[in-house]
């Protein structure tokens, strides 16, 4: 039996729209390197990711942007800071760059 998917829908989890942002929004290698401290070390502030990463603050923020639009990381409010961690759509794009290494 052959199975048929709707145009809509995949595996009637998640539309094809929400895949799109979710391979978008890790399709960058400065995002996939976020991605991977925050696995390390997750709770990290923007600051914290920009001085590991040795990188442009601003940079930093804006990638973190898009993968908190992406769902791949969620924020935390912390008094002055925001502190960031991996989603379970950001450890699944981890282990799928793991497994095509």
């Amino acid at each position: 039996m052959v199975k048929k998917y709707s145009s809509k829908r995949f595996n009637n989890k998640k539309t094809f729209r929400q895949l799109e942002r979710i391979i978008k929004g890790s399709a960058n290698h400065t995002r996939l390197q976020i991605l991977a401290l925050l696995e390390k070390e997750p709770e990290l502030s923007v600051v914290d990711v920009a001085k590991r990463l040795d990188m442009n603050l601003k940079t930093i923020s804006d990638h973190i942007s898009v993968l908190a639009r992406s769902g791949l990381v969620l924020k935390r409010s912390d008094f002055n800071y925001v502190r960031h961690k991996l989603t379970k759509n950001g450890e699944s794009i981890l282990e799928f760059c793991r497994i095509t290494e």
